[in-house]
Order: C-alpha cells, then structure tokens, then sequence
C-alpha cells in the first residue's frame, strides 16, 4: 500500500511559534513511518513551496496555533489547494478563536458563561465604565490569542487600565469577564459527524501561579493534570455535554477541546474552546485520547482519517 504523503504544517509567526515547533517535533516522531511520507512546511517561509507541493499531497496535518494558524487563514488556503486537512474548518476556526463571538454563540445555544463586554482603548485611560457594569475580580485577555498571552486577573479596581494597556499589546480587540474561581476542566471532543465527547481532566496549576498561563501551561512540573478528573457522575455528564454542544455551536470538527470552570456549587461555566489542541503525548487532549484506547499514534490516525473522510 502506498503511503499518505502528508504535510506537516507548523511554525508560523505568532506568539505561539516555539510551542508549535515542539509540537511538531513529536507529532513527526509519533507517525508511522510505514504509512505515512511527511514533508515539513513553515508558513512564515514556505507557503508558496507548499501551494507547488499541492497536488502531490494528500493530506495536511495543521499543528498552527493562534493568529495566522487557528483562525482559518491557513485552513482557508488548503481549501483552495485542495488539500484535506484535519480539524475544524474557515469559519468554525474563525469562531472558536474569536473569543468574545465564541462566547456569544455559547449564549445563544443556552451555554453558561461569565458577564464579559468588550473594552475601548479609551478604557486604558478611564476603566470606570467597565467596573459599573462588571464586578471584581476581572479577567482582562486579548480577543484573538491562545496560551494566555497578554491575559491577567484583576483583583483591585487600580489594576484594570494596566491590565488592559497590556491586552492591547496583543491584539485590536480586548475583553474584560468576571472572575469565575473553581476547579478548571477540559473536555475534548472527536469526530465529524458522530461525535464522541473524552474524558475530563483537571488542569491544577502550582500554588505560585495566578492562573493556568503561559508559564504554568510550558514550564515543566508547574501544572499537574488529572485524568479522569475526580469529580461525580453528574458533572462528568454535564461537562461532556456542554463540550458536544460548544463544538456544535461553533460548527466545529475532527476535534476540540473546550475549557470550563466548576465553581464551589457544582455550576458549570464555559471559558473558550480550542480547534488546534496542543498534541504531544502528554498534551491534554491526548491525555483524554487514551482513556478510551487512543495511545498518542493511534490519535494522529485517527485526526487524519477524520481529515481524509470528508
């Protein structure tokens, strides 16, 4: 049988070029050499080598992450080549990574959220109007960027406008949310038409970190991650849904990952979704994978195959 000739697609020139490098890295390592051809392909250098490449490929493996990768620019080019590529499509990326639409489309399907608005660049002046309408404390992060870059909580009204000016740094749009405080959860989601909603696992940061961000996300041992997250039936079943229904709201496929806060009470909010998960062995939608028999190999089958079904 011949082999799949598959391009591997990462790099970029986001905020998130090295974390998708070392993806990568061992996505390539992880492929069955007997099944597939892999040829690298960086899109801050070789996009025009890769639209010559097209009609020798069959396949494109999508490891971008935030602007210029997730956000359906690059899924946007493979549709015009041709080329079969896992993960969600144009407008379903496009979506999930604009968070403050993701969020409205979370709303209007009946999901929980947190009260957000949408800030100025005026607010970095005078936040006033924000904290009238908003109650202490405050996530402040960037519309379009992943890994928590440019996010901070707010916990003293005197923080806000830094915080902001910081968000700005990062991107045109900036949103201003309530805090949530309780226990993070991910729930992952397979598949095109039948879904499959994975089992939850519980992101608890170290002690020193505020949040789960860049540093507790990428530092080694900063974060230990439980899988299956010891919680009760009732909030496994929830959270599984509410992640079937986030990747349905947002016209997603292939896979998703949808991160959610468990607050004291047991209530469930939604916080955003990712359309390109992080994918190294221990990444946690590959964590969640081999609960149900996917070792990480098996995974990236599996995220092709969903790719070429379409």
């Amino acid at each position: 049988m011949s082999k799949i000739r598959l391009a591997l697609i990462a790099g970029g020139t986001s905020g998130e070029r090295d974390v998708s490098l070392r993806g990568a890295a061992g996505v390539e390592q992880a492929l069955n050499k007997d099944k597939y051809e892999v040829t690298r392909y960086d899109p801050a250098t070789d996009l025009a080598r890769l639209a010559a490449d097209a009609s020798e490929l069959d396949a494109a493996f999508i490891l971008l992450h935030g602007i210029g990768g997730e956000d359906g620019t690059v899924q946007g080019m493979l549709e015009l080549l041709g080329i079969p590529y896992q993960g969600s499509g144009v407008l379903g990326s496009a979506l999930a990574m604009d968070k403050n639409l993701a969020k409205t489309m979370y709303k209007l399907h009946g999901l929980p959220v947190a009260a957000w608005e949408m800030a100025e660049k005026a607010h970095c002046v005078d936040p006033a109007p924000l904290l009238a309408k908003l109650r202490l404390p405050l996530v402040v992060k960037p519309v379009r960027q992943g890994s928590s870059l440019g996010m901070s909580i707010v916990r003293q009204a005197e923080q806000l406008a830094a915080a902001l000016a910081k968000a700005f740094q990062h991107d045109s749009e900036v949103m201003v949310e309530e805090f949530i405080a309780g226990r993070e959860i991910t729930v992952g989601v397979l598949g095109n038409e039948e879904l499959t909603a994975l089992p939850l696992v519980e992101i608890i940061p170290d002690s020193r970190f505020d949040f789960f961000d860049y540093e507790a996300k990428y530092t080694p041992g900063a974060t230990r991650e439980v899988c299956p997250a010891e919680v009760s039936g009732d909030v496994r079943r929830k959270a599984q849904d509410f992640g079937l229904r986030a990747h349905k709201a947002l016209q997603l496929r292939g896979c998703s990952r949808t991160d959610m806060i468990i607050r004291e009470d047991g209530e469930i909010f939604l916080l955003e979704t990712n359309t390109i998960p992080g994918m190294t062995p221990t990444s946690l939608l590959p964590q969640a994978a081999a609960q149900i028999g996917l070792d990480f190999p098996a995974l990236l089958d599996r995220l092709i195959e969903l790719a070429m079904e379409r």
